[in-house]
């Protein structure tokens, strides 16, 4: 049988042991112990080529591995393995600050379960509830919410008076604030009911109270405003005042969002 050629485009990693700190163990088991799927399916993950080592293509199942010294990726996605670093979720009820001084009515009473020293990722004003991520995580805090990154965020805004399709397209296009040119990046109305209107924004600004600020503009004053996503990361139904720790899978989709 002849030798099996290799794809010059995509260096193969022969059956070896990566690594020499004799904490080496078989690649499926240590993507398997990482979430990433059941040893079988990531056995199969493997020998497809989907698996990179340290930037190489691994398809041997018999490669052992380090995972603290190595770098793995699935499908182009970073698998995590440091549990020191913690990013959570919050669904924050209105009437709390985003702020961590101790006081009464700060995000510190959702926090309780958590040693860390946790840190907001943006705010979200008194008067607004939703999605506000926490993190021991500097770098990935500081990338989103760096504007460079884009990091988009999704509200559900329920608003008064009348809001059109023209209402929609007029905040796609943009409008001119005092602190100045402001444009969502997707406006669509998910229904109405007795003079309100709900409706689902996304957008990339970072700036104080842009939402409110965006549909006062245009005339369509803001009754309750929650958000609902913050980059990849969605609030789901994670019930008001509670947190959830952010799955391996899913810390890995948000760090390689921002370049992580």
């Amino acid at each position: 049988m002849p030798p099996r050629r290799k794809d010059p485009q995509v260096p193969v990693v022969k059956p070896q042991t990566i690594t020499e700190s004799g904490k080496e163990e078989r690649l499926q088991k240590v993507l398997a112990a990482a979430g990433v799927a059941s040893r079988r399916a990531c056995e199969k993950l493997i020998v497809s080529g989907r698996v990179k080592v340290n930037g190489k293509v691994v398809r041997e199942l018999g490669t052992k591995v380090d995972p603290d010294q190595v770098m793995l990726h699935v499908d182009g996605q970073l698998v995590m393995f440091d549990d020191s670093r913690v990013t959570i979720a919050l669904n924050k009820p209105t009437g709390v600050e985003s702020s961590l001084r101790g006081d009464p009515h700060d995000l510190t009473q959702f926090l309780t379960d958590y040693r860390e020293r946790l840190f907001h990722v943006g705010r979200l004003d008194v008067d607004t509830s939703g999605l506000l991520l926490l993190t021991n995580d500097g770098e990935l805090a500081n990338r989103l919410t760096h504007p460079s990154w884009e990091v988009p965020k999704t509200y559900l805004a329920t608003v008064k008076g009348k809001f059109t399709g023209k209402t929609a397209q007029e905040l796609r296009s943009g409008i001119m604030l005092e602190d100045g040119f402001a444009q969502a990046d997707r406006v669509s109305i998910k229904g109405t009911h007795g003079g309100l209107t709900l409706v689902e924004i996304e957008l990339h600004l970072g700036r104080n109270r842009i939402v409110r600020r965006m549909l006062e503009e245009v005339g369509s004053p803001v009754m309750e405003l929650s958000r609902i996503a913050h980059g990849t990361v969605k609030l789901g139904t994670l019930p008001l005042g509670a947190t959830r720790r952010l799955s391996k899978p899913e810390l890995s989709v948000l760090m390689q969002s921002v370049g992580l």
